[in-house]
């Protein structure tokens, strides 16, 4: 028997409600199904793109120089 596809059916279908409820009265016209999906998709690109962006300017941890530590090349420090 396959799986049932219906939960996953559901969900892009209220994706698909809310985004014409949200996006038809902005742009002033009726929206089909297939411009409703193309909206949620690319919404959920541009999304994506700012999360991975913001994730890219996040601060290194101290301890992570991205350098190797001189013990880590060989190097011994006598220094100390």
């Amino acid at each position: 028997m396959k799986p049932s596809h219906a939960a996953n059916d559901n969900l892009e279908d209220d994706l698909i409600r809310r985004t014409r409820e949200v996006w038809q009265p902005r742009l002033g016209r009726d929206l089909s199904r297939e411009d409703a999906r193309q909206i949620a998709e690319n919404m959920t690109g541009f999304f994506s793109a700012l999360a991975e962006w913001s994730r890219a300017e996040l601060p290194s941890p101290a301890n992570d120089t991205g350098t190797p530590d001189a013990s880590e090349n060989g190097e011994v420090r006598h220094d100390r």
